[in-house]
């Protein structure tokens, strides 16, 4: 289109694996122009020196402040988005927050899971485009799920958010594998390859940060939940992926077959998800902005298994953050990303 200028986009804290996705992502996206990369620890080195993958002759630079961009991506550890954030919303930019600060609503909430204190106004839309198409329209600045969260979220929401009849959930019980990726790029001893491979190990069992994440977004009181939820996390020897099994407790049985109709009748318009005849696997979904949904055969107990897999740093991450980027804009939200 003659005279059309496509906005432009800058990822704060690019040197990241969500960062370095965000920018592969968006080097291709195709209404889009990719300006700045900033990380502050890489500041002086091209790009392409750390990922030798990515097709930019860009060299990380230090933020310093709002500029010309149109659009800013925050990939930054929790903690460091809240003193930038507002700068960025006050100066019209368009925002999307990769990080946990702003997701929880509730204060108290936000320093027992991120040992780390927060104004209660420093709260963002929480931006899971099947949940809150809507809503994320309508604003300038949005939080970005994590990814634990999402795959939760995506597996639990139809009981939870679209009811049936008689049978309100009781209890959810999640484990969830993720993908070594999911820790970040910063190199700890029991993340190395000596430590995981061939090992699964959980952790922060009961006391995952996404817990009052996940049950915020699934409209109940993160203190005293209207169901029993219980969510461990687990390592594996994977790069990318998460795969995480819901065992849901319903008020009474209901047929697999009813169950899966309503899982299809509920993301009927969401591009991302899909509910499979089929058990899923993380390779199905890797590199890619999906989110495989299985509802699995269940005793007559009222008890539903429910498997979903996704890629953590593309629907769990930057994917994710560039469909948002795409509602926020007005375009399809698979533009760019099939």
């Amino acid at each position: 289109m003659r005279g059309y200028k496509k906005p432009t986009a800058s990822i704060i804290g690019a040197s990241g694996y969500s960062g370095a996705e965000l920018t592969k992502i968006l080097l291709r996206h195709p209404s889009v122009k990719l300006e700045k990369l900033y990380a502050h620890t890489q500041a002086g080195k091209k790009a392409r020196d750390i990922y030798p993958a990515l097709d930019t002759d860009a060299v990380f630079e230090s933020y310093r402040g709002a500029q010309d961009t149109d659009i800013y991506f925050l990939a930054l550890p929790h903690g460091e988005a809240f003193s930038i954030v507002p700068q960025l919303a006050d100066a019209g930019k368009l925002v999307i927050d990769l990080s946990g600060d702003f997701r929880l609503k509730n204060p108290k909430e936000h320093l027992k899971y991120y040992r780390k204190d927060k104004d209660a106004k420093a709260v963002l839309t929480y931006a899971m485009p099947e949940l809150y198409h809507d809503a994320i329209k309508q604003v300038k600045a949005v939080s970005n799920p994590g990814c634990y969260a999402t795959s939760i979220i995506l597996g639990a929401a139809p009981f939870v958010k679209r009811p049936l009849k008689g049978a309100a959930v009781k209890n959810v019980n999640c484990t969830a594998v993720s993908g070594i990726s999911g820790a970040g790029r910063t190199g700890k001893v029991e993340l190395s390859f000596s430590e995981m491979s061939g090992n699964v190990r959980a952790y922060k069992a009961g006391m995952h940060q996404h817990t009052p994440e996940i049950l915020q977004a699934l409209d109940t009181d993160t203190i005293k939940p209207a169901f029993g939820f219980m969510f461990t996390p687990m390592i594996a020897p994977l790069v990318r992926g998460i795969y995480a099994v819901l065992n849901i407790q319903l008020e009474k049985q209901l047929p697999v077959s009813q169950i899966r109709e309503h899982f299809s009748a509920f993301y009927r318009s969401a591009p991302f998800v899909r509910v499979r005849e089929t058990m899923p696997e993380v390779q199905h979904v890797a590199y890619t902005n999906f989110c495989d949904i299985h509802i699995a055969e269940s005793a007559d107990n009222g008890l539903v298994v429910v498997v979903t897999a996704i890629d953590n740093l593309v629907k769990g991450a930057a994917g994710q953050a560039v469909q948002n980027m795409n509602i926020m804009l007005g375009y399809d939200e698979t533009h760019g990303l099939l």
